[in-house]
């Protein structure tokens, strides 16, 4: 099936942190060959509907840059219009985000997260998720130390991984290949404490019997016990510089 790694296995996860200098907070993740950078800024100008609550807000923007697939991809503001993909996983890492925060904290100031696809090999938008929140959490420390927050918002860990069915087998964290060949794909995304903050799952080309449904959400829950240590080790090495 995979010559390089096993079914349930990971590609290796790397995370660069303080990978924009300008940004409040940001960070370089890679899974294999798939990388996007992750960025946070402030604005104290938040939505309409939140004006005079005390509560702040969280949200994303995702984008694949030109040359991140085989053949360049027109960027999307040339056209004029997000494409339904972009708005759907842009959606995806803001409420995964606002999952795992208490808004109630940010006292009406907005936290805008970015994601840059620059290689895009398979599950961007779990990468995106992980590389945000490593990103998010190292925003909020940031205007902690300033004095601008007075307690940390973000209050559990978030971690995502995409799994998907080929051949009638689980495999975790696909990559482009596998991913454009599976029957059936899913991403996971869970909080620290192994709770599921949201799932999609689709059968691309067939249904997806109950027992490898759990299967994939199974071997979901392991992986991503290996990515959140790696998430936490990027935040550790950061305060020891």
């Amino acid at each position: 099936m995979r010559k390089d790694r096993k079914h349930n296995q990971l590609r290796e996860v790397i995370i660069k942190t303080d990978f924009m200098e300008n940004a409040l907070g940001s960070c370089l993740i890679e899974h294999g060959n798939t990388k996007v950078i992750c960025s946070v800024s402030m604005d104290n100008n938040v939505p309409r509907w939140l004006k005079g609550s005390g509560k702040g807000w969280i949200t994303a923007e995702y984008a694949m840059l030109p040359t991140s697939t085989h053949t360049r991809s027109e960027r999307e503001s040339t056209r004029g219009k997000l494409s339904g993909r972009t708005q759907e996983i842009q959606r995806l890492i803001g409420r995964s985000l606002r999952n795992v925060c208490n808004l109630d904290i940010l006292n009406e100031k907005l936290l805008k997260v970015d994601c840059d696809v620059l290689s895009a090999d398979g599950g961007t938008r779990t990468a995106s998720i992980n590389g945000a929140w490593v990103a998010l959490k190292l925003a909020t420390s940031r205007l902690i130390k300033d004095q601008s927050l007075r307690y940390q918002p973000v209050i559990s860990g978030l971690t995502a991984v995409s799994c998907g069915i080929l051949n009638n087998k689980v495999l975790i964290d696909l990559n482009y290949e596998e991913d454009s060949n599976a029957e059936a794909d899913a991403n996971f995304v869970f909080n620290s404490k192994k709770e599921i903050v949201e799932i999609q799952c689709t059968g691309e080309k067939k249904s997806i019997s109950e027992s490898l449904f759990f299967e994939m959400y199974k071997n979901s829950k392991e992986a991503v016990t290996k990515i959140f240590e790696v998430q936490k080790n990027a935040l550790s090495l950061h305060e020891k510089k």
